[in-house]
Formats: structure tokens, C-alpha cells, sequence
């Protein structure tokens, strides 16, 4: 029997047993890359500031992107304002890096938050993840800081993105399907 290893994006939950590999690794990075520098009591505690309700429809997402039954990447959305929305977590499993997968997820996550009504995208990242900042800026995400100067000043660096072009006539079913990551279905 041959093994499916194509990508999928599963619409789930932070509650997702799934999601816990994820997690568990975002929180060893943050760590790694920030020690308490922000909260005393480390990534966890960050992680946890949002209840996982704030990551459900109809005003959030929360995604998983699978490959061989594993958890490989993530991330999510939940409500910023009335037309944003704000982008949490954006993750891929760092033994599967340079291989476009933030992308991807970067690409879903916009899909659905346009689907889901919204016309503008909020994220902010920390100032020791430069390969974010590479990200967003590459992908035609505006910094909402001066990009000349040392990042540790601002620490939280911002960035937004209209994803107007994206907006689909509203559907009574916005609900996400499940889908093969690269597919255009």
C-alpha cells in the first residue's frame, strides 16, 4: 500500500489532538529564540492568551496543514475589526523548512480570512524571527515599522495586507473544506 504524503489543510481546532505536535514545538522555539523576554512565564503562557473560541468561525480559523497523517505546519486567524483579520502563529515544523510550507499556509490562511469576509489581513511577529519578517515582506505584506532600523527596538513588529483582490461573492456555506495544499479546487 503506498503512503499518501501529498499536503492537506484540515479547518480544525487548537483543542485538536492534532495540533498538539505543533504547538509543543512553537513554544520549544519561542523559548529557544526569546527565554521570558516578553512573559515571565514563557511561550506557553503567550500561547494560551487567546481562548481557542477566539480561533472558530465565524470570526476565526484555525488550520493544520497534514502530510502522511502528520502534523506539519499551521496557523490561524481570529477577529482584529470589523474587516481584519488578525494572523496567529504561522508555523512549520523546523526539519521541513525552505520548502515553501509557510507559504502555503500563509496563502489557505488568506483564502479563508477573505472567504470568511474579511478584506484586510494584521500580523505581528517577534523581532528575533527574521525569516518571518523575509516571509511577509516577500509576499507582499506592508511593515508597519521602519525596517531600517534595529527590529529589538520595536520588538513586536507589524504588518498588514489588503487581500481585497481575494474577495469571493458571499456564500451562504463560507465553512472551509478540506484541501490539498498547491490544488486549485
Amino acid at each position: 500500500m503506498m503512503n499518501d504524503m501529498s499536503d492537506t489543510f484540515l479547518y480544525t481546532s487548537p483543542l485538536d489532538p492534532r495540533a498538539k505536535p505543533l504547538i509543543d514545538e512553537l513554544i520549544h522555539e519561542y523559548d529557544s529564540r526569546y527565554g521570558n523576554y516578553f512573559n515571565a512565564e514563557g511561550a506557553a503562557a503567550e500561547l494560551n492568551r487567546y481562548p481557542p473560541e477566539a480561533f472558530a468561525p465565524p470570526h476565526g480559523n484555525f488550520l493544520l496543514l497534514i502530510r502522511g497523517g502528520e502534523t506539519i505546519g499551521g496557523g490561524a486567524f481570529k477577529n482584529y475589526d470589523e474587516r481584519t483579520a488578525e494572523f496567529k502563529r504561522i508555523w512549520t515544523r523546523s526539519d521541513l523548512r525552505r520548502q515553501g510550507l509557510a507559504r502555503k499556509v500563509l496563502v489557505e490562511l488568506e483564502a479563508q480570512a477573505a472567504r470568511q469576509g474579511y478584506s484586510r489581513i494584521y500580523l505581528t511577529t517577534g523581532f528575533r524571527q527574521p525569516e518571518a519578517v523575509g516571509l511577509y515582506l516577500n509576499y507582499g505584506y506592508t511593515a508597519l515599522f521602519d525596517t531600517s532600523v534595529d527590529p529589538e527596538i520595536y520588538k513586536s513588529l507589524p504588518f498588514e495586507k489588503d487581500i481585497t483582490h481575494l474577495a469571493e461573492p458571499a456564500h451562504e456555506d463560507a465553512e472551509p473544506r478540506l484541501r490539498v495544499a498547491g490544488a486549485n479546487f
